[in-house]
């Protein structure tokens, strides 16, 4: 009953690609607009960065942030402090390092009808704490809009497919499922967002960095294991993401926008996801108005990826 498919069946379509529609009125034309990012922020964490991420254009209701390997302290009176002319927090979940923050106006709780978050680790609780992995995540009813947020981070390096697949079923299917159905009123749009650390198949770094450098890497996207996953049905079923016109978020050498120049030199790779999906598209339109990288932070080894989706019902 999660909302990942297990496998594949009959009527599987993976990941669907959509093209980014710029224009975006967001005064009439929708109901709800949201702002998503993502960011692997590599235990580091400067104001800077977190106003850049955020960004002067507050023409949106909601911002969804989503971090993985955040520091534990510090973030949140940072982004309130950068949100505060516009912006209040109204929910948050914390799991270690995995972190997410939603921020509304500040008449939010006029709109806030019911708001719930819970949290599952994935991969035992060993390993180093700035690399927690598994997810967080929030469901609100907000507007009469239903949403759910999930921020994850799964399992890296590039041979680890079949456990990131196997991390994100029991993600899917472990939120929400203790005290509470959100099921039962499913909600009206999924998103998911974070590091799910699948890598580029069958190519080595000098190849993929060349075809990067001349501007060439949508080249890249069939090697993508993401969406290879969700084309053999493994994940992901029926989801919507962006097209992939950005530069491969990760590997980055710290404080620059080069890519990796330690003797790993990893393979470059689309680690940092937004995805999402209308449960009911026969009632709920949502459109995506920008997918994008902040290429000028360089406080991590991966770059921010930031979406903006807007939200309408439909008229009946």
């Amino acid at each position: 009953m999660g909302f990942i498919h297990a496998q594949a069946s009959p009527s599987h379509v993976g990941i669907r690609t959509v093209d980014v529609d710029k224009v975006c009125n967001s005064s009439t034309a929708s109901d709800l607009c949201i702002s998503i990012v993502t960011w692997n922020m590599n235990g580091q964490v400067t104001s800077e960065d977190l106003a850049e991420m955020v960004g002067d254009n507050r023409e949106y209701d909601l911002l969804v942030i989503g971090l993985q390997e955040a520091p534990r302290n510090k973030v949140a009176r940072r982004l309130k402090a950068a949100l505060a002319d516009t912006h209040i927090l109204i929910g948050k979940v914390i799991m270690q390092s995995l972190q997410l923050y939603l921020f509304g106006p500040k008449n939010a709780g006029s709109f806030i009808r019911e708001l719930k978050v819970d949290k599952q680790s994935v991969g035992g609780c060993g390993g180093i704490i700035g690399r927690k992995k598994g997810a967080v995540a929030i469901w609100i009813n907000y507007k009469s809009i239903r949403m759910m947020f999930v921020c994850c981070h799964l399992s890296a390096h590039a041979g680890r497919v079949e456990e990131r697949n196997s991390e994100s079923r029991h993600i899917s299917h472990s939120l929400f499922s203790k005290n509470w159905n959100p099921y039962a009123r499913p909600a009206h749009v999924t998103v998911w967002m974070g590091d799910l650390n699948y890598r580029l198949q069958d190519i080595e770094t000098y190849p993929a960095r060349s075809l990067i450098q001349k501007d060439l890497h949508e080249k890249l996207l069939g090697k993508d294991q993401l969406l290879q996953e969700a084309g053999r049905g493994q994940i992901f079923n029926g989801y919507y993401e962006g097209t992939l016109t950005f530069r491969p978020t990760y590997k980055y050498n710290v404080g620059s926008s080069n890519y990796d120049t330690s003797y790993k030199v990893r393979v470059p790779a689309w680690t940092d996801r937004i995805l999402f999906k209308v449960e009911d598209s026969d009632n709920m339109e949502a459109v995506l108005h920008s997918y994008e990288s902040i290429d000028e932070i360089n406080g991590s080894d991966h770059k921010p990826v930031k979406a903006r989706l807007c939200l309408r019902h439909r008229q009946t």
